[in-house]
């Protein structure tokens, strides 16, 4: 079909799978490509997995999500983020990628057009490609923390505009929008008020400076955000694959009938477990970002000693995303290195270190470094990458 061709395979997920090739070949490789922590889940969650198991919660569950996990969700949105959702108002998903495409694909059709700011995830516009709509970048740069200013935004919306989406914090870049700086945005977002705005919060528990900020705070546009978010990144849970979206309840109901046609309810097992971390003490989870943030640092402090680099220090997620321009047109005994995917291709095969490029993020001079790894590797890695 006519789409496949007009999208492309995710970069991260591509890049990890020569890791492994390499791996499988005898090559010691540190893989600091695929977002995913490397925690395992913490030892009450897979508990309360076995238990559902046990109790024979291995039928279908409603599409939407039981009852109690949305309730859950709907308890934890109040709790943690001030936020008002009944649980009709969220459906239960096969991760938080797919809660995305099914707000895309309840929302837009073919003539709308959705803004997404760069460095942006690398899923975002290929979604958007599968919808009929078309994209519309705004672009930042580390110069700018990567954050878009009111003026870029209200430049950026049209009369065309349908949707805005965008991470906080941010995958690639780990930036975090202030509360101050969002209420700014939604000082514009108030002047369009045919926009819906996706807001991605996926990595809203590893976030390094305080108070999680939400675009869903203010009140002259809460009624037009969609928050997404899932278990994968703050409790571990990435192959459990379970994410969620909330937003106005006719939104819900929609992305309801999407999903019944393509994958029904997310998996009975996960959902319980789910239910148990949602409402369990969150120290795990705080134990695993305080790592996150150790390791931030020292991956910051080796890399910012790394001639040519040009780099933030993130307040969340776990990646690292430095300007590597410097080393274009540089040359090296296998050839020349024209782009971020030159540097990226070098540096696994001179330091076995693998990134991934920036370009399938939508900026071409930077990389993306994950420090979801130990911190052995993490300095290994550096010392490798220091050297190349």
């Amino acid at each position: 079909a006519k789409r496949i061709h007009e999208i492309h395979e995710s970069s991260t997920i591509q890049m990890s799978k020569l890791s492994r090739e390499l791996r499988d070949q005898g090559f010691d490789i540190i893989n600091l490509a695929l977002g995913e922590p490397d925690f395992d889940t913490p030892d009450h969650i897979r508990m309360a997995g076995e238990k559902a198991i046990a109790e024979g919660y291995t039928h279908y569950p409603p599409v939407s999500g039981y009852a109690d996990l949305r309730k859950a969700i709907s308890e934890k949105f109040l709790r943690d983020n001030q936020l008002s959702f009944n649980p009709n108002q969220i459906v239960v998903s096969n991760g938080a990628k797919q809660s995305i495409i099914n707000v895309m694909l309840s929302l837009l059709e073919a003539g709308d057009e959705v803004v997404i700011p760069a460095p942006y995830w690398v899923s975002y516009p290929e979604m958007v490609k599968l919808t009929g709509a078309s994209v519309q970048f705004i672009e930042t740069s580390v110069a700018s923390d990567f954050k878009i200013s009111p003026d870029q935004l209200r430049n950026a919306l049209t009369v065309h505009s349908k949707v805005f989406i965008y991470s906080n914090p941010s995958n690639p870049t780990g930036s975090l929008y202030s509360e101050e700086e969002l209420a700014r945005l939604a000082e514009v977002f108030a002047d369009f008020p045919n926009v819906f705005i996706i807001s991605d919060e996926i990595y809203e528990l590893i976030n390094y400076v305080g108070k999680h900020p939400t675009l869903a705070h203010f009140p002259s546009i809460s009624n037009r955000v969609i928050v997404i978010n899932g278990m994968s990144k703050g409790f571990a849970m990435t192959g459990w694959r379970i994410g969620y979206m909330a937003g106005p309840e006719w939104l819900a109901k929609a992305c309801d009938k999407v999903q019944s046609q393509f994958t029904s309810a997310a998996c009975s097992i996960a959902q319980m477990a789910s239910i148990c971390a949602l409402n369990s003490d969150y120290s795990p989870t705080y134990k695993m970002r305080d790592a996150f943030r150790q390791r931030r640092d020292i991956v910051h402090e080796r890399l910012s000693q790394i001639p040519g680099l040009k780099l933030n220090k993130p307040e969340g997620a776990f990646y690292l995303f430095p300007e590597v321009s410097y080393y274009f047109d540089k040359s090296h005994p296998g050839g020349l290195i024209s782009n971020s995917d030159d540097l990226c291709m070098y540096l696994l095969k001179t330091a076995q270190v693998s990134m991934v490029s920036g370009i399938g993020f939508g900026a071409p001079d930077y990389i993306r470094i994950s420090f979801a790894a130990s911190e052995e590797d993490l300095i290994k890695a550096c010392d490798r990458i220091t050297k190349a």
